[in-house]
Order: structure tokens, then sequence, then C-alpha cells
């Protein structure tokens, strides 16, 4: 079989749940049809996308595959290696260390051998000429003998010692067998099949799909009084098999895989039945909660944010400089870029959600940038590091908000009064609630006033029939905006120790056939 030229990745575009690879190599082609072997790869990688071709020379490429073999994995053992194995390891090395001292005290011994063989030769020599000297010859074959018995008996002592070590390896190969399950790795190779015109030199390029990778956007926010730092970042993961060294990365929000998974039919069964007396005569209503988010200019108001799947349009972010990513399940952070935007600071306070004062920053974004995709936020003052908070999606040029941590200064209060009420003259029901909170600033003597915006909320008639108003004689103080979402807004400027109640008073008026839930 030969040798596999190595198919590096290069690049990566990472989506939602998978991962586009992109990998390049040199070759050396010859004029006709030839057959590569590259890799190894990762054996992960989908076969029905696989794409190549080639740059740089005037060739294709005519077929291109994915071969996989089982084959037991490296003997070198990890951190989370038995004993046993350990042992093994250690003999195989030691064996294979006494192997080539063997080697060499043979290779010693025949160079004595040869030597003695050559002072033989010259004694003979010298002999048949006439040159007879005894002496030096007795001294010459002293030498020769006793060198040549010492390395004999070291050789002697290198074959024990292999045959010992050999025997010991075998004992513990046998043991680590019977006690432990070597398992088989799963190893890919690319097999291509090239056909090019003349013998050149070219860039073979393909393109795969692969699982177990994926990202997810994420952000921290740094705030430095009204400026706010927002770093864009991106979280890997990868656990393809293979490591990512120097690899460009590209970020995806397309979903590749959405129209191969048609959405299943269900049967929706209506029923139609007569309508009671009562139910004639009754219209329950209830209340429910809305979610709105704002879409920045243009953009109007809507329950669900436009996304990849309804509507929206994919968007593609790039790394500014090449990653390497290993292959261990991870999360690796990865700087898309930062900017520095204008914010608007304030004390917030929604007594009905929370009871906590909280330093908010609201700041526009970029009409020129991208939008800001959902995902966690690292918050971070001058003191550091404050808490983990969630951004969501934000069009370019849309207002967006974060909070920054409570201030322990603050205390919050919220009691709610309600009373019902049947009119005898009018017929209708009217439902009065009143609510009250109390803000109040414990701060030293001589602190600087601090305003607090408070944030409390009526409910939104869908209905004709079912009236909301707001008790102006009973609202103390007016509040200083009401949106058409039903959001009161009080802006209170507390000083130190100074307390401050806020009463809301609304009622909600429906005929005798309307039903109020409580």
């Amino acid at each position: 079989m030969s040798e596999a030229v190595a198919l590096p990745v290069v690049r990566a575009v990472l989506f939602e749940d998978r991962a586009e690879v992109e990998r390049e190599v040199r070759v050396r082609l010859t004029a006709g049809v030839q057959r590569l072997r590259l890799g190894p790869v990762t054996a992960l990688a989908a076969d029905r996308s696989l794409t190549g071709e080639l740059l740089d020379a005037a060739g294709t490429v005519t077929d291109l595959r994915i071969v996989r073999r089982w084959t037991p994995r490296p003997t070198a053992p990890d951190e989370e290696a038995s004993a046993l194995a350990r042992l093994v390891h250690e003999l195989t090395l030691r064996h294979a260390a006494a192997v080539h001292d063997r080697e060499r005290a043979e290779a010693r011994l025949a160079v004595l051998e040869q030597l003695r063989a050559d002072v033989l030769r010259d004694i003979a020599e010298s002999a048949g000429a006439g040159e007879a000297d005894p002496d030096r010859w007795s001294r010459a074959l002293e030498r020769a003998d006793s060198a040549h018995t010492a390395q004999s008996e070291a050789l002697d002592a290198a074959r024990q010692g292999e045959r010992e070590l050999a025997a010991r390896l075998r004992e513990a190969e046998a043991a680590a067998e019977e006690a432990e399950d070597r398992p088989l790795e799963l190893t890919a190779h690319l097999e291509a099949v090239v056909e090019a015109a003349e013998a050149a030199e070219a860039v073979l390029r393909v393109r795969h799909l692969t699982p177990c990778a994926l990202w997810r956007p994420a952000y921290r926010a740094t705030l430095d009084g009204d400026w706010l730092r927002l770093e864009r970042e991106a979280f890997v993961w990868q656990r393809t098999g293979e490591d990512w060294t120097g690899v460009a990365l590209d970020f995806s929000t397309a979903r590749p895989a959405l129209a191969s998974a048609p959405p299943e039919l269900l049967d929706d069964v209506l029923v139609l039945r007569d309508r009671s007396a009562e139910e004639r005569r009754t219209t329950e209503v209830d209340l429910r909660e809305v979610a709105v988010q704002d879409l920045g200019p243009g953009g109007g108001e809507t329950e669900v944010v436009p996304g990849v799947d309804d509507g929206g349009e994919p968007r593609r972010l790039s790394a500014p400089v090449p990653v390497s990513v290993p292959s261990d399940g991870r999360p690796h952070r990865v700087v898309l870029g930062e900017e520095r935007l204008e914010a608007e600071v304030s004390y917030v306070c929604v007594p009905e959600l929370s009871p906590l004062v909280t330093l908010n920053a609201r700041f526009r974004t970029a009409v020129s940038s991208s939008p800001l995709l959902s995902g966690p936020v690292d918050l971070v003052r001058a003191s550091g590091f404050v808490g983990r908070g969630e951004l969501r999606f934000t069009a370019p040029g849309a207002v967006a908000e974060l909070g920054f941590g409570s201030e322990d200064a603050f205390r919050v209060t919220r009691s709610t009064v309600e009373s019902r009420e049947a009119g005898t003259l009018t017929g209708r029901t009217t439902l009065t609630r009143t609510v009250t909170v109390s803000l109040s600033h414990f701060a030293p003597p001589g602190a600087e006033p601090v305003p607090v915006t408070v944030r409390e909320r009526v409910p939104v008639s869908e209905l004709s029939t079912v009236e909301v108003r707001v008790l102006k004689d009973r609202t103390t103080p007016p509040p200083d905006t009401h949106s058409d979402d039903g959001i009161l807004t009080w802006t209170v400027t507390l000083a130190a120790s100074q307390r401050e109640d806020l009463v809301l008073t609304y009622d909600l008026s429906a005929p005798r056939s309307v039903a109020l839930a409580p």
C-alpha cells in the first residue's frame, strides 16, 4: 500500500450542528490517470458531501471516496491507562533497547573476530618472509583473545537479558489481553482518482461535511462610564477525531440540513358541538402574557424574532486570524471583533418581576454592522466580573439593553390590593386593583441624589366590551409615560435616606355577559 499524503484542514465553516471542512495539499501529477491516497482524515466525514477540484493545473478529479478501516489504538499509554498497560509499554521499550544492545554486542564481536584473523594473517606473512617476532605475536594474540572473550561474555549477557525481557513481555501481554479489552479505532483515508493532461504540480482541494463540530455566539460587555465596549465572540466545539491547527474559521447561521427533514404531518381533528345556553350568555376573559420586542427602525414590533428558517437572511462571520481547535469536545473562545458604543446608563426597577434596582445600559448598535445574534453575555464593570446575562437578537441600528447587576443601596417593596364590584344599574362588573411600590435609598449622608426608573404595567384589552382605565385621581404621582403596550414609567430621584411611595390604581370593567378571571 502506498504511503498516504497528508491532507490538512485549512478552512472550516461552522454551522449550528455541523461543519464544512476544506482541505488542501500540493501534489505532483503525471500525465494520465493516477490514484492518490490522502489522509488520514476524520472517519465522521459525510461521504455524499465529498467534492474535489484541482487548482493551478489542467486536470479533473474523476473519483473521490473515503476508505475506512478498524485498526488497534496506539500502544503508548495515556493518563487514564491502567498499571498493566503501563507495564506492557515499559517492557516493550526495555525489550527494544535490549535488542539494540544485543545487536551492538554482535557487531563488536564480529569486529574483534576480524581483528584476530588479521593478527593471525600478519603472523603467517611475517613467518613466511623470515621476520620472526614471537614476543610481539604473543602480545597481539593475547590482547585479541582477551577482548574477544570479554565481548563474548557481554554478548551472552545481552542475549540472556533479551530472552528474560521477551518472556516477561509475553506474560504481561497475555495478562493484558485476558484482563483488558483493547478497542479498535476507526481510521479513514481518502482515495482520489485524478486525470491530468500533462505532468505538473497542482493544489488538490477537497470539501466535505462533518458532524460533531458546531459554534454558538457569545459576547463580553464592559461598562466604562457612559461607554460600552462590546466584544463579539464565538464558542467552538469539535470532536471530529483530528485537531485543527492554524485553520481559517467562518461561522454561519445557515441551516443546511433544514430541508432534508420535512415536517411531520399530523391529523388535526375538529369537533363541532352546540353551545349551551350558559355559554351563549357568557364570554370568558382571561389574562395572557405577550412578549414584545423592538426590531429597530422600520422593523415594527412582533412576538417572534425573524430567523433563518422564517424569512431571515443567513449571516456569515469570519475569525480575523487562523485558529487552532483541538478535538477534545470542550468550548474554545474565538474573538471576532469589538466595538465601542455610547450607552445610556440608568437605574431601573421592575417591582413586579424583581425587588431589586439594576444598573442598566441602553445602547444602539451601528447601522453598518452585522446584527447581534442571541447569546450569553459576560458582564464586566469597573469592579470586575459581575455576572452573566443574555443578549437577544438585535438588528443593526436597533436599541438593546443590558443589566449590570443590582445596587444594594436600594430596597423595594410591592403590594397589591384588589376589589370587585357589580353595578346594579349599569349591569357591569368592575375589578379594581391598587399597586403600591415603596422605594428606599440607603446611602451615607451627603450622597448625591440618584434617579431611578420604575416600570409597572396594566392590562391591555383586546375586546371592545372590556375597558381598562388608569384612575388618575388615585394614581400618585402621575406616570411620566404610558405606552400602548400598557407599560407605565416613573422617574424618581432619591436622596440619601429618602423613601418614595408610588401608587397605581386601575380598573377593568366588563358587562355581565363577560366573565373576568381573578
